[in-house]
């Protein structure tokens, strides 16, 4: 699955430096990215955020700084602050009609560039927004640096369940350790207060269960979601006190608690006065 001859490591200023994926599209990997990103910055940790999913960058709108245009300083590109966070993507330099149809050693370069021409800043988390399924964006995160490990996103349902474990796999085939499962959209939020299983139920903690790993929560289904996303603020942000937003804040939290456990700060930081 994952063969390319590793690169030179990058160093990052970064203490934690954590992968978000998932086996397919179309999980809501993009928007938990986002919201655990914005949660961890609103609990007062400075949070850096690449999107990696250089195919389709979704999380510029999602913060509301789709127009941004990055100039060079000094060498370095500046990325853009949203809600309290760095950003950093695709979507700042291609059109948003234009298709990227880049070979592999062309998507290597671009995420290592990334990763080191962007002036990120001291960071206690950097968060990459992974692209879906096990290909060559996975490889060279996985290779480009240590990474503190990887959070799986999945829906409930068995086929997402079947995809999700691919992609953990890989990582632990890359001997990046494996934070945990997250179950996306586990339940349709009712007006009465009830649930609904839209979905299925059960599939994340079954996934975590079966491959030996954290499960680290479910995440509602709100059609807040979608309109936060659409209009550039996250539904921790527009609807700070709705079940969605508790459970990123929750998610935040564990994921905060885990990376804990593996040290801090970790292999990759280097204070920018060192650089």
């Amino acid at each position: 699955m994952f063969s390319r001859p590793p690169q030179p490591q990058l160093q990052m200023p970064a203490k934690h430096v954590i992968a978000i994926a998932s086996g397919k599209g179309g999980v809501g990997k993009s928007t938990v990215t986002v919201n655990v990103a914005v949660a961890l910055a609103q609990a007062g940790h400075k949070v850096g955020l690449l999107d990696a999913d250089i195919y389709g960058p979704n999380t510029p709108m999602m913060l509301g700084v789709e127009n941004y245009k990055p100039a060079a300083v000094n060498g370095k590109l500046p990325p853009a602050r949203a809600h309290g966070i760095e950003l950093f993507s695709m979507g700042f330099i291609v059109k948003p009609e234009q298709a990227v149809i880049w070979r592999g050693p062309m998507l290597d370069k671009a995420i290592r560039q990334f990763l080191n021409d962007v002036a990120w800043g001291e960071l206690d988390y950097l968060l990459i927004d992974m692209p879906p399924g096990t290909g060559d964006a996975q490889l060279t995160v996985s290779q480009a640096f240590t990474l503190t490990g990887a959070v799986i996103v999945t829906l409930p349902q068995a086929v997402s369940q079947a995809d999700a474990r691919r992609g953990l796999e890989g990582f632990r085939q890359m001997e990046v350790p494996i934070l945990g499962v997250v179950e996306n959209m586990s339940y349709l939020v009712l007006p009465d207060g009830g649930k609904m299983d839209v979905f299925g139920q059960g599939g994340g903690k079954h996934l975590a269960e079966t491959a030996g790993v954290p499960f680290l929560g479910e995440v509602p289904l709100d059609p807040q979601v979608r309109v936060g996303g659409d209009g550039g603020q996250p539904i921790v942000v527009s609807h700070p006190a709705s079940p969605v937003s508790g459970a990123f804040k929750a998610l935040a939290q564990t994921i905060t608690a885990k990376a804990a456990e593996l040290g801090e700060p970790g292999d990759n930081f280097i204070p920018i006065t060192e650089i």
